[in-house]
């Protein structure tokens, strides 16, 4: 149904646009071409401001567009705001490109997060006090499905088979370390094999977990059985129970940096068991934030092939 509002009340903004710049230019046909408009419509605007204000904002003296009273309050009122709309748009893009702020989301095992990440999530924070971190606290299969449904922008940890949408950025290599309690027969020989190993009972993170699969693989290539006795996700917790005298464990040598660890025999088996290497996992033609990208070059400045977000 017709309103009897002219065609331009719709859009204020606009309006306000048209009246200020013939305010400035004193002239309509002055105004429009600036604004890069035809001269019927910025005087279409002004009129549909009169209507909507229900006051006359302009006098027309000779060629000259001349202010009302009300007119000058109103100029006086928007013109500020306009002005600020102007530049707004350059000072948000100089103002994004600049500004330390944004999102960085890590997936990551929990052994990652306790002992590979600490050093570099406290530099970053440091340097990038207004940067949400968010580390999400996930392993093997799962956090990979999070990094290609774009819940995180990449994943750190092991990786020993590299998908094809993936790419793996290795970072640095552990040493695998066989632990025991304190006094096991295992830790009072001068040399020990790993047929020795063997013949007591493992704990281990869960089957579905890249440790489980190498300790698989280099028993059965030496054709020896093993028993696990207790299935346990975290170093931390393996260690534990380790020490209680349950049974022994391979781990990396990353995490016998703790207190309570003086409660523990290790011995090096990389003879056997080879070395864990954690790097970036990302998406393959995935572009990465300024602020993700610099995380992953503070773990290893020389990482190449990471395309950032425009």
């Amino acid at each position: 149904m017709p309103t009897g509002k002219l065609p331009y009340s719709h859009n204020q903004l606009q309006q306000l646009r048209g009246f200020c710049q013939t305010a400035r230019c004193g002239s309509v046909s002055k105004a429009a071409a600036q604004l890069y408009l035809s001269q019927p419509s910025v005087s279409q605007q002004i009129k549909a401001l009169e209507r909507d204000f229900g006051v006359k904002l302009f006098e027309r003296r000779s060629t000259q567009m001349v202010l009302t009273r009300e007119g000058e309050l109103l100029f006086d009122m928007v013109a500020p705001i306009l002005d600020r709309l102007e530049v707004i748009k350059e000072e948000f893009k100089s103002q994004r490109d600049s500004a330390d702020w944004g999102r960085v989301d890590i997936a990551a095992g929990g052994s990652t997060l306790l002992y590979v990440l600490p050093e570099y999530v406290k530099q970053f924070v440091a340097q990038h006090p207004r940067v949400e971190l968010k580390l999400h606290n996930v392993t093997g299969k799962a956090g990979l499905e999070r990094l290609r449904a774009g819940e995180a922008d990449f994943a750190v940890g092991p990786l020993l088979d590299t998908p094809e949408d993936l790419n793996f950025f290795p970072i640095v290599a552990y040493e695998p370390m066989l632990i025991t309690c304190l006094g096991h027969p295992l830790a009072k020989k001068k040399r020990i094999t790993l047929e020795d190993i063997s013949r007591y009972p493992l704990i281990l993170p869960p089957r579905h977990l890249s440790t489980w699969r190498v300790v698989e693989s280099v028993f059965a290539e030496h054709r020896l059985s093993y028993d696990v006795c207790l299935e346990v996700g975290g170093w931390p917790v393996i260690k534990k129970y380790v020490g209680l005298g349950l049974g022994i464990s391979i781990v990396m040598s990353i995490c016998l940096r703790e207190k309570g660890d003086e409660y523990l025999e290790a011995r090096p088996v990389g003879k056997w068991f080879p070395k864990r290497t954690y790097g970036v996992v990302a998406r393959r033609n995935k572009k990465l934030s300024r602020h993700a990208i610099h995380f992953i070059h503070m773990m290893d400045p020389n990482i190449r092939g990471l395309e950032a977000e425009d």
